[in-house]
């Protein structure tokens, strides 16, 4: 029996349209054409890193005030996420994809910092977005940016 290969994939792969960086998992077009090819060890290192990119960035916006209530909001709205995924990397997921319906962050376990503040759920995501991108595109070789 094989075992299940775990992936960053959210079901939103921008890089079949184009781009370089994925907008939903931000792995570069080369590290999802090779995903499959890396060792369990890579993978799992990998994802580490994506997730730390991505607290990094949501830190900047976010705190995480209630990780259980994140993680049933999660589960209300059928959002995946995995059980050694950080709390701010699971509210990017949570934003990307409740952010038409979230009014109240607090409800969802998290707390707007100052530079959050006044922002609607739409516009946290796009700003969240925008700099996950930046951050990954970053992590490119020079030459694959040209």
């Amino acid at each position: 029996m094989c075992a299940r290969i775990v992936s960053p994939c959210v079901g939103l792969c921008s890089t079949t349209l184009g781009d370089a960086i994925c907008r939903g998992c931000q792995r570069t077009d080369t590290e999802i054409n090779e995903w499959m090819a890396l060792s369990a060890h890579q993978r799992h290192e990998r994802m580490a890193q994506l997730d730390a990119l991505r607290e990094r960035v949501a830190g900047q916006f976010l705190r995480v005030i209630d990780e259980a209530c994140l993680e049933a909001q999660l589960r209300r709205y059928r959002i995946r996420f995995r059980p050694e995924q950080p709390p701010l990397s699971r509210a990017v997921e949570l934003l990307r994809v409740g952010r038409e319906r979230i009014r109240e962050l607090p409800r969802y376990g998290l707390e707007p910092r100052e530079r959050a503040v006044g922002l609607s759920a739409v516009e946290l995501h796009a700003q969240l977005s925008h700099l996950l991108l930046e951050a990954a595109s970053e992590r490119r070789p020079a030459a694959a940016r040209s």
